[in-house]
């Protein structure tokens, strides 16, 4: 089982069984969503999430993309769309309680991918932030 919640945790949920994939995706919307330079997301059976608090907010993204968040914090938590994934729910997961447990092994929608992210594993790295002056 699967644990996670929204930021200000008013939100909560568990997710039963194996994720069908798992993806970092690039385009776009989720760009956009997000206000991120990609999300990552895990695909289950929508059967497989039961929410244990709260009740998200649903925004339609597009004519037939629903993005479920949190009405208070605004944290990004499960996407659906009936027309091209039925009965699949998308979770955004690093919302889970250990997003370390579920590494992603794919980037998608890379041909909307800002270009700086191509490289963005070469940048410097500072455990915390960069020293001042």
């Amino acid at each position: 089982m699967v644990t996670g919640g929204c930021h200000c945790g008013a939100i909560r949920y568990e997710v039963q069984g194996e994720a069908l994939t798992h993806a970092l995706c690039h385009c776009v919307d989720c760009r956009r969503h997000a206000g991120a330079p990609m999300v990552s997301w895990t695909m289950y059976p929508e059967s497989a999430l039961t929410i244990t608090k709260g009740a998200p907010k649903i925004y339609a993204s597009s004519p037939h993309g629903r993005r479920h968040f949190c009405p208070d914090c605004g944290t990004g938590l499960f996407y659906v769309n009936q027309e091209v994934l039925p009965g699949i729910i998308d979770i955004q997961s690093a919302t889970y309680d250990d997003p370390d447990a579920a590494p992603a092994p794919v980037h998608i929608q890379t041909a909307d991918r800002i270009r700086w992210m191509e490289r963005a594993h070469e940048l410097p790295q500072f455990e915390r932030y960069p020293p001042q002056g």
